[in-house]
């Protein structure tokens, strides 16, 4: 039976491997806390932040156009992409309370961190990608249509929204 020790000295073990794998590729960690790690934003990366609804029509709008992009998922219904730096949202997300684009001097909790809700994990590794940063730029147009598209849904007749 594995002891309760044997666990945390294992995720321990987990939590350096992902920091080394993260600042080998040039992300930039801030900490490890005690269940997890912190992702700094502006220098080389910066994290779009949607709901799982929303981030999951984006994907399907990138897979749809070729496109494996990291995105990680959080226990609490939040989903990120890491963009490239420099970007801005558009007047159609800037009023959203639920995307937010984390830039400079902001942290994100990155996988395999563990809250009391569960697990940050990868629903796309970065190694897909090379690691590098989505752009921008696409990742905003398909939160943009896919933000339109939940929007739409809600408020769809209940009917037709069971339809669909």
């Amino acid at each position: 039976m594995l002891r309760w020790d044997s666990y945390r000295t294992v995720y321990g073990a987990e939590l350096r491997a992902a920091a080394r794998e993260y600042t080998d590729h040039g992300w930039p960690v801030v900490e490890a806390v005690p269940a997890g790690l912190l992702l700094a934003t502006g220098t080389s990366l910066d994290v779009l932040e949607v709901p799982a609804a929303v981030g999951r029509l984006v994907c399907a709008q990138l897979r749809a156009a070729g496109m494996a992009v990291p995105v990680a998922a959080t226990p609490t219904g939040r989903w990120w992409f890491p963009v490239t730096t420099g970007g801005t949202l558009p007047g159609a997300l800037a009023d959203r309370a639920d995307v937010v684009l984390r830039t400079a001097g902001a942290v994100v909790l990155a996988p395999p961190s563990e809250t009391p809700d569960g697990w940050v994990h990868w629903r796309v590794a970065p190694a897909l990608s090379g690691y590098r940063p989505s752009p921008v730029g696409p990742i905003v147009a398909a939160v943009v249509a896919a933000t339109a598209e939940v929007h739409e849904h809600d408020r769809l007749p209940v009917a037709v929204a069971a339809r669909t």
